[in-house]
């Protein structure tokens, strides 16, 4: 089970954008990494491709360490740790280290 899911909002700690938040999009288990809504814009070179669609510099989101952010619960609205407990209908679900209260 994952600590960061898609569709969490977290909050970079590290790097560039330190403090900013955002909402996961995708998660890639195989390199660590999250790909989150506003956090480590890169700019590319876009051609135009057809009549319609415009060309020229925009940014677009890369990647992030999953080590470089942290969820911010949906209780307490600060950044916490995640731990995992096993509730009485045997499930494991996440919960927040600060508020106690599961996420």
């Amino acid at each position: 089970m994952n600590k960061i899911r898609k569709g969490d909002i977290v909050q970079a700690i590290k790097g560039k954008d330190r403090g900013k938040k955002g909402k996961v999009v995708q998660v890639i288990t195989a390199t660590k990494r999250a790909l989150v809504e506003g956090l480590n814009l890169a700019k590319k070179h876009k051609r135009q491709t057809r009549q319609d669609t415009q060309g020229g510099i925009v940014s677009i989101e890369m990647p992030i360490a999953l080590a470089n952010i942290m969820l911010v619960c949906k209780h307490c609205n600060k950044i916490a740790r995640v731990g995992f407990v096993i509730q009485k209908d045997s499930t494991k679900s996440r919960i927040c280290r600060v508020c106690k209260e599961v996420i």
